[in-house]
């Protein structure tokens, strides 16, 4: 009898081992929003950095996520890592493409030097042209802006994409700094997008 319960309770114990393998890992909600821990891009396995919600004075307008090959807390360091990167942004209230348009070209503006902003304004315009093929976003849509190495910027909303890839990493950094720059759109996410909250 001691044998057949050391057998059956290693059994459950396998099962539940393999059941807890094959579900996504869930490492927090942010926002009132689900993120998995991991994310597959590129075949390569990308880890949640850090996450937080931008507000708009007293609203949330969404979360947003940055994952990363590997968790960094300096923004030198994450502009020098080779790889996939990706930034989820999760609708919290809806918003037209213009008002989020209008978002990312003074996120743009405010992060970047004049110099970049010349360098990079070919690919500004054809990144700005992506918002004129969305007709606004909805609470719970679900925006990624991806880095594709060799390949370029990739916009998703829900799955789809939205625009052209955009070459150019530096354009794709200048996006990034936007949220973890020295000038961030709001410093306390920008630390909870570098992970840097206890």
């Amino acid at each position: 009898m001691q044998i057949r319960t050391s057998r059956l309770g290693r059994s459950l114990a396998a099962a539940c081992l393999c059941a807890a393998l094959a579900q996504p890992t869930l490492a927090v909600e942010v926002g009132g929003v689900r993120l998995d821990d991991t994310v597959q891009l590129a075949s390569r396995e990308l880890k949640l950095n850090g996450a937080g919600v931008r507000y708009k004075v007293i609203f949330k307008v969404y979360t947003i996520a940055l994952y990363l090959p590997e968790k960094k807390t300096q923004l030198a360091d994450i502009l020098a890592l080779p790889g996939p990167r990706r930034l989820e942004i999760v609708m919290l209230r809806d918003i037209t493409s213009d008002e989020l348009g209008q978002a990312f070209m003074q996120g743009l503006k405010r992060s970047s030097d004049q110099a970049d902003r010349t360098r990079l304004l070919s690919q500004t315009m054809q990144f700005g042209a992506m918002f004129e093929t969305v007709p606004g976003l909805k609470k719970g849509d679900i925006l990624t802006v991806d880095w594709l190495p060799e390949e370029g910027t990739l916009c998703k909303l829900n799955g789809k994409q939205v625009g052209d890839m955009v070459p150019d990493l530096a354009f794709y950094n200048a996006l990034l700094k936007i949220w973890i720059g020295a000038h961030p759109a709001d410093t306390v996410l920008r630390a909870h997008l570098l992970g840097d909250v206890a």
